[in-house]
């Protein structure tokens, strides 16, 4: 399928500050076009997980971006290079997660258009800063997994002292299910052993989401 001219990274700032654009939009920018069958947004979505985000990203070196189906030694030196100019102008910054508004806010990065189940954990510090996001489990249409051990690696492997949870629901709507709340509770519950504080648990469905309180 064609992508629309005014939807392609390289028309829309024509159209819209450079600014409104998504992290995978910027991306695509640098990467210029994807691969066969994927477009460079999809690629830039496939670099994002695999990296477990920007600042994942930002770390990686040029021979492991190479790797990556579709990147090769051209884009994966272009990508280093503007990712480097960015860490040197400060934008590549680690947010405060606040709220469930914030948790959000980042998650929808990772989970936005998902066809699949997925569950990332948001990877903070004491002072709830963002260090890392990580994906631990993809699901089919209807069911994600919730590893409750690979999660809490995730966070001690990072260095982590707090996280917070998020999946989509590629259903559309954001209702927690009781799967959800059960898992939450798992969670939140082995956190507690390990002495990480769990933020909260967010459920991404389109342009909606609801956040499980944590008792």
């Amino acid at each position: 399928m064609t992508m629309p001219e005014r939807d392609r990274p390289r028309e829309r700032p024509r159209a819209i500050r450079v600014g409104a654009l998504s992290e995978r939009e910027l991306i695509a920018l640098v990467l210029r076009n994807g691969r066969t069958g994927e477009s460079a947004v999809d690629l830039a979505s496939t670099l994002l997980a695999a990296f477990g985000g920007l600042s994942g990203l930002a770390q990686a070196l040029p021979e492991e971006l190479a790797q990556i189906p579709g990147v090769g030694p051209a884009k994966s030196a272009s990508l280093v290079a503007a990712l480097r100019l960015g860490a040197l102008a400060g934008r590549v910054i680690r947010p405060a997660l606040k709220s469930s508004a914030d948790i959000v806010r980042v998650a929808a990065e990772h989970l936005d258009g998902l066809r699949r189940e997925r569950v990332i954990v948001l990877v903070c510090d004491s002072a709830n800063r963002l260090i890392q996001v990580v994906t631990v489990s993809e699901g089919s249409m209807d069911r994600s997994l919730v590893p409750v051990r690979e999660i809490l690696n995730a966070v001690l492997r990072h260095d982590g002292r707090a996280l917070a949870l998020a999946h989509n629901h590629p259903s559309g709507d954001p209702t927690p299910s009781e799967a959800d709340r059960r898992a939450t509770a798992e969670v939140g519950a082995a956190a507690k052993t390990v002495g990480i504080r769990f933020l909260a648990h967010s459920v991404v469905a389109s342009h909606k989401w609801s956040s499980i309180k944590i008792t």
